[in-house]
């Protein structure tokens, strides 16, 4: 009798434990990974600030990888790896190889995980189960806009250099490039390729890994092939920051045109300063924290994110600066600007 009194206890103790353990196992947090490509360029340091912010908003654990430069794809397959094998429900990521990953993001969306391209879309698109990014082609669309309206008719004898991104083509460099081309006036013959143009006026493409000393060597290879460039289109503001430099250094400061992607707050100062004459502003907080609060209701409901009407991608929008106006391109000041930009 005793023993089954002590039994019966202990099984009541157990049943206590148990009752005691699962609520507590219920309300782990949900646990989100952010990949970027670096944890230096300012775009992704915001990036960064915008999940972190959002996850402690809405109690939720983020964990942040990225790659050591801007196309080092293993370092970020090494991290879905890990995000996988943690228990993650969902991964933002900034693909540095927008195609060579989708293996190995297909493999964490059929262990269960949402995962959402950040400002790079995946090719093909749907690799991911969604994509918050701004519409890069339009950004695109609009520096080329605006460089074509301020050359006026001089545009037909433009001198262009093309400052890339990396060999890889990710997506977002292909698009910006694609897009100012198309919005310049240049015939563009493949939209998913960079660099495959016969017009005259493209002197040539560089890369410059979406950096100043990448943005200022680049500059340098171009001018040896042609020191008449009078239009520098840049893939962001710290590559246009280094072809200025390099422009500085052989007397052409301030005497040929830079457009670039971003709206990080020193590449909206360089606006202002005149080293960029026109950049369209992208916004990371808004990328990140929505892509955030996607998955806090992806692991809640089952929910995944729709696109923006028309578009192919939530768009987390983009808006052209400068302080040279040009007739027919909408546009906003580097003092309206500097209140909303970023880095």
């Amino acid at each position: 009798m005793q023993l089954r009194q002590l039994l019966a206890s202990a099984a009541l103790g157990a049943l206590g434990l148990a009752a005691l353990v699962a609520p507590a196992a219920a309300q782990s947090p949900i646990t989100v990974c952010l990949i970027t490509k670096t944890d230096t360029n300012p775009f992704f340091v915001k990036m960064k600030e915008g999940a972190e912010a959002k996850a402690k908003e809405l109690g939720i654990k983020l964990q942040s990888y990225a790659g050591r430069v801007d196309g080092d794809s293993d370092s970020q397959v090494q991290a879905i790896e890990s995000c996988i094998a943690g228990g993650a429900k969902g991964i933002l990521i900034a693909a540095s190889d927008t195609k060579g990953i989708v293996p190995t993001v297909q493999k964490a969306r059929d262990a269960g995980l949402i995962v959402i391209a950040l400002d790079t879309p995946l090719e093909p698109l749907t690799s991911a189960d969604a994509t918050f990014a701004t519409d890069n082609y339009e950004a695109g669309v609009l520096i080329g806009q605006w460089a074509k309206a301020k050359m006026g008719a001089e545009a037909a004898n433009a001198k262009i250099a093309f400052l890339d991104l990396t060999p890889q083509q990710p997506s977002v460099a292909v698009l910006r490039d694609q897009g100012f081309m198309e919005g310049f006036g240049i015939d563009v013959k493949n939209k998913d390729v960079v660099g495959d143009e016969d017009d005259k006026r493209i002197v040539g493409h560089d890369i410059t890994n979406g950096n100043e000393e990448g943005g200022r060597q680049a500059m340098e290879n171009l001018l040896q092939k042609d020191p008449g460039i009078n239009l520098v289109y840049t893939i962001n503001e710290p590559a246009a920051a280094g072809a200025y430099e390099a422009l500085k250094g052989l007397g052409l400061g301030g005497k040929v045109t830079i457009v670039s992607v971003d709206g990080g707050c020193p590449g909206i100062a360089n606006v202002k300063d005149g080293v960029i004459g026109a950049t369209s502003m992208q916004y990371p907080l808004k990328m990140a924290s929505q892509g955030v609060e996607a998955v806090k209701r992806f692991a809640e409901s089952g929910e995944k994110p729709k696109a923006s009407e028309g578009l192919q991608i939530t768009n987390t929008g983009v808006d052209l600066v400068t302080d040279q106006p040009a007739q027919g391109v909408k546009s906003m000041d580097s003092a309206a600007a500097a209140k909303a930009c970023w880095g």
